[in-house]
């Protein structure tokens, strides 16, 4: 095989390849001598069927397979001899082809630009430490209490008031018929919360323990009963208690309640519950920050077809006036990022990150954790969903990424109290600036990789396509 590298215009490249035909003979004979161990055809023992039999039975499809592997083995040594990653997929014109000839072809290439990352070891950052005060948890701590409200028994002549629970058996009724679902028994109600058919709570103000109340009520719209739907209702209640909320006292069984060991370790959980609400928030901040400096590196040139894609993808769903109308910002966006993308995955090469499947299994295991009773929904999503397993890849290699610039790069821990922290928070969301979704970045930055891996192997010629596969049968 000969390369020559023709028509250098930025990043744009020419390159000729040349491939003698004793070349393409010698892959030629080797997939006749494939296909004769396994072809049959009448009249021939299986394995002795001569070449010529099968070159005129098979020969131009044993021919378009051949010239479909050579075209994907040469141009990918041709980009990796001439060090070329390609910003998008490759294009090949055949010049010269056919049984007995030598093959020529031209690969039109656009390259990725030359990034230089040395800078990284300049870039500063602050991460942060959030000091949870013991005042913040035990306040915490009777938020939660307040929401788990223990009911106790009143007395039988207490009279039911907004907030109370009310336990009563019922019988309806529709035109004083019954219908589907129209008993019930053990019901509970909060009163004030309105949870059961609107209006219906306020009806049971003022009622007490072993006495009945008829309560009528209009049937919502959507009742699954259609014929039912905004009709009267008359519930007959018999009220079998009354229950008065009272204050949960905060002491140890109520910690283990709630899962913990003890007090003492729920405020520990809640403590860490606290600051890692704050440190998820603060670590984007920071991440931000490594992205703003990012931006200023130099990149000199940006693939135009790249420019092209990432507008297309920013201007989905727009009409043509609208596209027109922001062009310029659409460009000067789809630049942005494709640059920030081009650094990332520098750093990514020379730092060969990558992502491995363990790494995705244990990241799909933290979430099955924070969701127990769903595992079987969130296996599924995932398991029919391949983008939102791509999606996750992509997270991983983020961290993956920020973890090495910032090991690089020139770290000041602080130590800050809940007020500095909401206050740099509150700052941050009043910032302008148009943060830059790093996942999608990444998500660009894998399609360059791919088109410099994988795609610059799959450029194959339309004439080659048309050529029909060899049956082995």
């Amino acid at each position: 095989m000969k390369v020559t590298v023709e028509n250098k215009k930025g990043l744009n490249k020419d390159l000729k390849v040349f491939i003698d035909k004793k070349t393409i003979n010698t892959h030629l004979d080797e997939k006749y001598e494939e296909i004769k161990k396994n072809v049959v055809l009448k009249g021939f023992r299986p394995g002795k069927v001569p070449k010529e039999v099968i070159k005129r039975q098979f020969g131009k499809a044993v021919y378009g397979e051949v010239l479909d592997k050579v075209l994907k083995e040469t141009t990918m040594k041709a980009l990796d001899d001439n060090k070329i990653k390609p910003a998008g997929q490759p294009k090949i014109d055949l010049k010269s082809f056919g049984e007995g000839k030598d093959v020529e072809y031209i690969i039109s290439v656009t390259e990725l630009p030359k990034v230089n990352i040395k800078s990284i070891e300049d870039i500063k950052f602050d991460e942060y430490k959030v000091k949870i005060d013991q005042n913040e948890t035990d306040k915490r701590i009777k938020e939660i209490s307040q929401n788990q409200k223990n009911f106790k028994e009143t007395s039988v002549d207490y009279k039911a008031s907004k907030g109370d629970l009310v336990i009563f058996d019922y019988k309806a009724t529709v035109d004083g018929k019954d219908f589907q679902g129209s008993e019930g028994k053990n019901t509970q109600l909060e009163l004030g919360k309105d949870l059961f058919i609107k209006g219906f709570d306020n009806n049971l103000i003022g009622v007490k323990k072993n006495e009945t109340k008829e309560v009528e009520v209009t049937l919502p719209e959507n009742y699954p009963q259609k014929d039912l739907s905004s009709k009267k209702a008359k519930f007959n209640c018999n009220i079998l208690t009354v229950k008065k909320p009272s204050p949960v006292e905060i002491n140890d069984d109520f910690a283990k309640n709630l899962g913990a060991k003890n007090l003492n370790d729920l405020k520990e959980l809640v403590s860490k519950q606290i600051n890692d609400q704050y440190k998820n928030s603060l670590e984007s901040l920071t991440k931000n920050t490594i992205l703003k400096q990012l931006e200023k590196f130099k990149v000199d040139q940006i693939p135009e077809n790249l420019i092209e894609q990432e507008i297309k993808i920013l201007s989905h769903g727009m009409n043509e006036e609208e596209i027109k109308k922001n062009k310029s910002s659409f460009e000067e966006k789809a630049k942005k990022r494709i640059k920030l993308g081009l650094i990332l995955n520098e750093v990514g090469e020379q730092n060969k990150i990558k992502v491995e499947e363990h790494e995705i299994q244990e990241e799909i295991q933290k979430q099955l954790k924070m969701m127990p009773g769903q595992e079987k929904l969130v296996m599924e999503y995932y398991q029919k969903n391949p983008s939102a397993t791509a999606s996750l890849r992509g997270t991983i290699y983020e961290d993956k990424i920020l973890k090495v610039i910032k090991q690089k790069a020139k770290s000041n821990n602080k130590i800050i109290n809940k007020e500095e922290a909401e206050k740099l928070l509150k700052s941050a969301q009043n910032d302008d600036h148009d943060d830059s979704n790093l996942e999608q970045d990444e998500k660009k930055v894998k399609s360059v990789k791919k088109s410099s891996d994988q795609k610059k192997a799959k450029t194959i010629s339309k004439k080659t396509r048309k050529t029909k596969k060899v049956s082995k049968k």
